[in-house]
């Protein structure tokens, strides 16, 4: 109808695929030192209760394009060449559909380092990781697609553990090769956890209770 206002497009209502984008670019930004602990926090607020594209365009523009591209019509970037992680406390995750690099420079004073690969959005076949674990843990969950080679790590104190490997006949998406020194701490690449059962999925299973005997 004429006279009618149309919205522009930060006045559109966001969905939960956007919020979740949002969410993930933000951890990203953390992990990589653009954001403190505190700003993270604040952001990821806002993101988890934003109802329109504006609202969510507003947490990350002055951030670097990082990550999937939005529903906004926010313009992404090709993933780096190389990204570096450096906990010296703390902890810091990738997960979600996560933009994974060519190479990562991984540095873990204390704390935890998580690499979850599950949903990660690969576009090269290989990935370089030079680690250094001086305490703490460094942990990569990676699918029964992912192969990922820890031979090449040096250990001093600590131990390397890697309890998955690829079928025969299974193609493998992504090759992961480990470098670097462990001087005190873990590097464990694992499997994904099988989601937990839910309350009511929990209560369908359980067997019924027998009635008692009447005499």
């Amino acid at each position: 109808m004429s006279g009618e206002l149309v919205p522009g497009r930060g006045e559109l209502r966001a969905s939960h695929e956007d919020r979740d984008q949002v969410v993930e670019w933000l951890r990203v930004a953390a992990g990589d030192g653009r954001l403190s602990a505190e700003e993270l926090d604040e952001r990821l607020e806002v993101a988890l209760t934003a109802r329109t594209y504006g609202e969510l365009e507003a947490l990350i523009t002055d951030l670097p394009a990082a990550g999937p591209a939005l529903a906004t019509g926010v313009a992404a970037a090709p993933p780096k060449e190389t990204s570096r992680i450096e906990v010296g406390s703390g902890s810091t995750k990738r997960d979600g559909p996560w933009a994974v690099p060519r190479r990562m420079e991984i540095e873990c004073r204390s704390g935890s380092v998580v690499l979850d690969f599950t949903s990660a959005v690969i576009t090269s076949p290989t990935l370089e990781i030079e680690a250094s674990v001086r305490s703490g843990s460094v942990t990569l969950v990676v699918p029964p697609d992912v192969f990922v080679d820890v031979d090449d790590v040096a250990v001093n104190s600590g131990s390397v553990q890697n309890r998955t490997h690829v079928a025969p006949g299974t193609p493998v998406r992504l090759r992961v090769h480990v470098t670097g020194k462990v001087r005190a701490g873990t590097i464990r690449v694992r499997p994904p956890r099988p989601p937990r059962r839910g309350f009511w999925q929990w209560l369908l299973r359980r067997p019924r209770p027998t009635k008692a005997l009447t005499r």
